[in-house]
């Protein structure tokens, strides 16, 4: 059964709204995705497009069960949160990964570790 039917019509265009807005930053993220030449150039769109497309649905979601349940319907906000923490982390493990692949690869289009550390953090490091 759906209990679309019983939603006013303000909130039905509200909770529209914010799903196409969901839906279309969704949208941006996996073109940017598709159309990016480089892998670290790729990895920005899809995590903007996940955290802010999440944040649309997520907002919807919370105006339609409220409206629908009679009272205020907060815990999306936890989806909300949880991927706005792991979208940046999982980000940089993949970056980091795909440094070091390059790195072991000697692709010349990626700085070298000693370009990135300076001589004293090299020299501390072999000391230890």
């Amino acid at each position: 059964m759906s209990h679309a039917a019983d939603l006013p019509l303000w909130a039905a265009i509200v909770v529209s709204a914010f799903l196409l807005l969901g839906a279309g930053l969704a949208l941006i993220g996996m073109i940017g995705f598709t159309q990016l030449p480089t892998f670290y150039q790729r990895l920005h769109a899809p995590t903007l497009g996940t955290s802010w497309g999440t944040g649309g649905v997520v907002m919807a979601s919370m105006i339609y069960f409220s409206v629908i349940g009679g009272r205020p319907v907060f815990h999306e906000i936890l989806i909300g949160i949880f991927v706005t923490v792991t979208t940046p982390v999982t980000l940089m493990l993949l970056a980091q990964a795909a440094l070091h692949r390059d790195r072991a690869e000697g692709d010349p289009d990626v700085p070298s570790v000693s370009a990135t550390v300076s001589p004293q953090d090299d020299e501390q490091r072999l000391e230890q």
